[in-house]
């Protein structure tokens, strides 16, 4: 594990920096293609899977690693799909920590 996936997740605050412009591309760029940047303050990527159980599984992965590193997405599951979507609520927009749980829900396709 390298690069962002190796990263911790850190408490935020108010005054937690946001991410934008170059930063936003230089992570984006170390992330999956999947993942989509809406409205400059949330990160989301959307799955399909052949099953239900599938979707639900995945979804229990994910929620694994964002209770380790107390870091939590919006996820919504439902027939064969999975929407999974970061931000930071703290900021109001998109903080490194959202680049972090990404690339660790990533590391899930490997």
């Amino acid at each position: 594990m390298s690069g962002l996936a190796a990263e911790r997740c850190e408490a935020c605050t108010g005054a937690t920096p946001r991410v934008t412009g170059a930063g936003v591309d230089a992570m984006l760029a170390e992330l999956s293609r999947e993942w989509k940047v809406e409205d400059g303050a949330r990160l989301r990527r959307q799955y399909t899977f052949k099953t239900f159980a599938a979707a639900f599984g995945r979804a229990t992965a994910i929620a694994g690693i964002a209770e380790e590193e107390g870091h939590h997405p919006d996820i919504c599951v439902g027939w064969a799909y999975l929407d999974v979507t970061l931000t930071t609520h703290a900021i109001n927009g998109l903080s490194r920590n959202d680049f972090v749980m990404a690339a660790k829900i990533d590391q899930l396709d490997r």
